[in-house]
């Protein structure tokens, strides 16, 4: 749980743009790509990454400007990318304007239970985090270069002239 806004916005930076790493390496092609039949596609984790800050940030009474859960998922990689981008811009911002450290430790109810605030910027890093595991999964299955996020992946270690860990 955080306890420091700083803290979740320094956390927030580097995890933003990570994701944004990820979805500008996805292509408008990949975008249904998916494991089984009734699986999620790409297309739908990437988008569904945007929805869920303006979604999860309104319940506990912030505003975000972005997509509504309701709105359509675009057929365009950049699209979905420049969605992210303004709508983590938008929580930065909003954060700066609206909450303080105090607030953090306030409870809200989220999905059936009563999550302090704190906690509920912490589990909308590590949502995104699980999700582009997913990504990465599927990205795969699509042909594309997956980024390293917390070290090379199989490509970066190529670049640097290296052999990738089996």
């Amino acid at each position: 749980m955080y306890r420091s806004l700083e803290d979740f916005k320094k956390d927030w930076k580097y995890e933003s743009d990570s994701t944004l790493k990820v979805l500008n390496s996805l292509t408008d092609e990949s975008l249904n790509t998916k494991v089984y039949p009734e699986g999620r596609t790409l297309g739908f984790l990437a988008w569904h990454l945007a929805v869920t800050i303006p979604e999860m940030m309104g319940n506990a009474g912030l505003k975000v400007e972005g997509p509504g859960v309701n709105d359509q998922l675009p057929d365009n990689a950049a699209d979905i990318a420049a969605a992210y981008s303004k709508t983590s811009d938008s929580l930065l911002n909003e954060l700066s304007k609206n909450w303080n450290d105090e607030m953090l430790h306030e409870e809200d109810e989220m999905y059936g239970e009563k999550w302090k605030k704190g906690l509920t910027l912490m589990y909308l890093n590590l949502h995104q985090t699980h999700h582009r595991g997913q990504m990465s999964v599927l990205m795969r299955q699509a042909g594309l270069k997956v980024p390293g996020i917390y070290g090379p992946s199989k490509e970066e270690w190529a670049a640097f002239g290296m052999d990738p860990l089996p």
